[in-house]
């Protein structure tokens, strides 16, 4: 026999996006229901970078989800561009009035999966065959099958699909509707994870006639740092001897800049892709994060682009649950940053790179 939940907003995904989403709703008094087929453990055991803009923070802080990246995060006051070995360093701080903050996404999702449970919010990890059906009906629904082996149908008044760029949801927008853009670089980012102090202050983004490299920190004593590669570079070819010996020669300049070398824990093949679904909204169903757009990682701009879509979401589903139709804003709005950070990563992959 089938379980059914009525609720009035099911959310597919629950990552950061998903998350945010469901609790930015309870605070506007909205239920919600978040289903996602990865356990807890899964997402976060992921490795994601995070970089997190003054508004992201705002967000997670004065909404009450945790003030824990105020404590545990770190701000940076600016960034480096490395030219031909020399640094010049960008001033956001002087600039702008705001740092940028190093926050792995890891914990921005423990912050909002704590949340979400201290709140009593409806989440679902570790579900299976979920599918979503009728999307342009007054009742969309969500069925699947849950951690006790039972079916469960989910049934609400608006559906929003933040399943990540591999995304379901997007398929539901037919085809004769939807309009995707897409373009693969022909490179990548060799990743590592190293036991070493961080080697500067700030990060730094390197152009080298052997191409890029990003320097950065995880942790005081553990450094994230990545250097430009072909897409289908082999990890295991890279002994460690090898990738330090690469990674110092494309910051090497006259002032002597000299990385810490430490063991290196993680290796990995990042590839780069650019992608925007238009519309996001097709009846009651709307789209969220990565599953209606992804950018390169070189402007730090996708987990704060998923957050930006979930600000305007809420506010747009406040409004129509409270019987102002505001549906039709919500692709515009959130497409024109969209297209503006989409712009901003492909000028700065397009500068940096080789």
């Amino acid at each position: 026999m089938t379980e059914l939940t009525r609720t009035q907003v099911g959310i597919v995904g629950g990552g950061p996006a998903g998350l945010m989403l469901s609790h930015l709703l309870a605070l506007a008094g909205i239920d919600s229901v978040v289903v996602d087929r990865r356990t807890r453990l899964e997402i976060e055991s992921t490795v994601r970078a995070g970089i997190l803009e003054e508004d992201s923070v705002r967000l997670l802080v004065e909404t009450g989800v945790s003030d824990r990246v105020r404590r545990e995060g770190i701000a940076h006051d600016g960034i480096v561009l490395r030219y031909g070995g020399v640094s010049h360093r960008i001033d956001f701080r002087g600039l702008v009035g705001a740092a940028s903050w190093l926050y792995p996404q890891t914990d921005v999702f423990i912050d909002l999966a704590d949340a979400r449970a201290r709140d009593g919010g409806d989440v679902r990890f570790g579900v299976a065959g979920t599918r979503v059906v009728d999307v342009t009906s007054d009742l969309p629904g969500i069925l699947y099958t849950g951690v006790d082996g039972r079916e469960h149908e989910v049934r609400c008044d608006y559906l929003v699909g933040a399943d990540g760029s591999h995304s379901m949801c997007r398929l539901e927008v037919p085809e004769s509707l939807r309009r995707h853009y897409a373009r693969e670089y022909p490179f990548a980012w060799f990743g590592i994870l190293a036991e070493a102090p961080k080697s500067a202050p700030e990060l730094i983004y390197t152009h080298s006639p052997r191409g890029f490299a990003l320097i950065s920190q995880r942790t005081d004593t553990l450094q994230r740092m990545y250097f430009q590669c072909d897409p289908e570079e082999d990890v295991d070819a890279w002994s460690d001897d090898r990738i330090w010996s690469e990674l110092q020669s494309r910051v090497a300049g006259p002032d002597g800049l000299t990385l810490n070398e430490g063991p290196i824990t993680g290796k990995t093949v990042l590839r780069f892709r650019s992608f925007v679904a238009e519309p996001m909204r097709h009846g009651r169903l709307l789209l969220a994060g990565d599953a209606a757009h992804t950018v390169p990682p070189t402007g730090a701009k996708g987990l704060n682009l998923a957050l930006a879509d979930v600000r305007v979401l809420a506010e747009v589903l406040e409004r129509t649950l409270h019987g102002r139709d505001a549906l039709d804003e919500y692709s515009p709005r959130a497409l024109a940053r969209v297209w503006k950070a989409q712009h901003f990563s492909y000028w700065m992959t397009s500068m940096l790179h080789t």
